[in-house]
């Protein structure tokens, strides 16, 4: 079951270094950026791994649009992230006294009752101000950092840590999580609209505002399914200011919380650059996925041969996710919208699926024997066997040795095998590699330093 992960906001106003610090905590744990977030030069959005936590890092730089007044700009921005963030970060800059903004930016994210944590920037500076002068703004937690030098990084992820809830499974309820993924107007709501139309709808708690997302639940053939509507994408730099970051943030955490994406396509408009970086990141998130094109209706002369002449541009385009299904479809005429329930639970049972060992180690020997991997002289990978680990998912441990020299190809050649006898469409499977021999050795190291550490003692 799929949770939503949390999100932490940082907001400030500029030229407090809440970009150099947002890469900072980026960097610092390999974060998967997400470069629809913003122009390619302002990654605004990514995803920080830090010990067992994960959670979504929103940089508010760049949300003020200079022809507004400041004022009306921030409280906007301050009200959209604390809408959106479960923790907000406000940033001053050490070398300056507070200012009436930073006093507005403080008491306007103290006012959202959500955790908030100062950071004190720029302390590698001189004429840094002491740490009292910050107090008068009213906000408890108080660190000082240098994005410049990485100082405070690690405790500031600490703080947020202790705050948000370690990343763990929800309590399992029998509910499959479908979101609708795509850019604007390319008939996302309407698609909403016939799917949850199409049964009887149990609870249509449909969100407060068109930027949130829209959630219904129905019932199809005794499953419980709960439709997400997002707000689109658009493409770097075709972003309004602010809000729509917010709109990508909510596209992302509804990847995050289903089960399946329908990543939604017009016919009339095929084939972007954004609806691959959208598989991509679906694909990344090992969630199910099919391609739905959109608006059907609407093409002229259509017919199967359309269809047919379509069908393969639009596989090589997705090439790099070639187990994805593709279905056309059209929310006017209802055409094909009872398909796209019954590939979920297709989808959900193949996701779910457990092979026996016996069964994959078989396939393994027998891919082995057809194929040996190749290597450098005298340092050949041994592939000795594999245990399926997970579901939903479907998540495979590899063990051998010199598996480091295993070549991207030999992984790719295995999938194929694994997706031929065991039918994996829809979903992404994954594969982890472990060497023995450095499992070993790591067992050794870490017995060595227990055993010195008992020595000390």
């Amino acid at each position: 079951m799929a949770s939503k992960l949390p999100t932490v906001a940082i907001i400030g106003q500029a030229n407090v270094g809440k970009s150099s610090l947002f890469n900072r905590f980026v960097r610092s744990r390999q974060a998967i950026v997400a470069k629809e977030a913003g122009t390619t030069r302002d990654n605004v959005i990514g995803k920080v791994k830090y010990e067992d936590h994960t959670f979504w890092l929103v940089d508010t730089a760049g949300l003020k649009d200079p022809n507004d007044e400041f004022e009306a700009s921030i409280q906007e921005q301050i009200q959209e992230a604390a809408d959106a963030a479960d923790v907000i970060m406000v940033v001053v800059d050490s070398t300056q006294y507070v200012s009436d903004e930073d006093r507005l930016v403080a008491k306007k994210a103290l006012k959202s009752k959500k955790p908030v944590i100062l950071l004190i920037n720029k302390t590698d500076l001189a004429g840094n101000l002491p740490t009292d002068e910050f107090k008068r703004l009213g906000i408890k937690d108080i660190i000082r950092t240098s994005a410049e030098h990485a100082q405070g990084v690690e405790d500031a992820l600490q703080r947020i840590t202790d705050i948000i809830p370690a990343r763990e499974a929800k309590e399992a309820d029998d509910i499959v999580r479908i979101s609708l993924i795509g850019r604007p107007n390319v008939g996302k709501s309407n698609l909403f609209n016939t799917l949850a139309g199409k049964q009887q709808a149990l609870v249509a708690n449909i969100a407060g505002t068109t930027r949130d997302v829209n959630r219904v639940q129905i019932k199809y053939k005794g499953q419980t399914m709960e439709i997400l509507d997002t707000a689109g994408m658009r493409k770097p730099g075709k972003q309004e200011v602010g809000i729509e970051k917010f709109s990508v943030l909510r596209t992302l955490q509804a990847i995050e919380e289903s089960d399946i994406c329908f990543l939604l396509m017009d016919v009339n408009e095929l084939n972007t650059q954004l609806d691959q970086r959208l598989a991509g990141i679906i694909d990344e998130a090992g969630k199910g996925m099919v391609i739905v094109v959109s608006k059907w209706d609407s093409v002229e002369g259509k017919d199967a041969f359309t269809r047919d002449a379509l069908a393969p541009k639009i596989s090589r385009t997705f090439d790099f996710v070639p187990w994805v299904p593709l279905i056309f479809t059209s929310s006017v005429t209802g055409q094909n919208v009872t398909k796209l329930f019954d590939l979920v639970l297709e989808i959900m049972e193949r996701r779910s699926q457990e092979p026996k060992t016996r069964q994959l180690n078989d396939l393994l020997q027998s891919a082995v024997q057809k194929h040996p991997p190749a290597g450098l002289k005298n340092t050949h990978p041994k592939l000795r066997y594999m245990v399926h680990t997970d579901v939903s998912p479907p998540w495979f441990v590899v063990y051998g040795s010199n598996l480091k020299y295993l070549h991207w190809s030999y992984k790719r050649y295995l999938e194929r095998l694994m997706r031929e006898q065991f039918d994996y469409v829809g979903t992404p499977i994954k594969f982890s590699f472990r060497d023995e021999k450095q499992i070993k050795a790591n067992k050794e190291k870490a017995a060595e330093a227990a055993k010195k550490e008992q020595e000390r003692e």
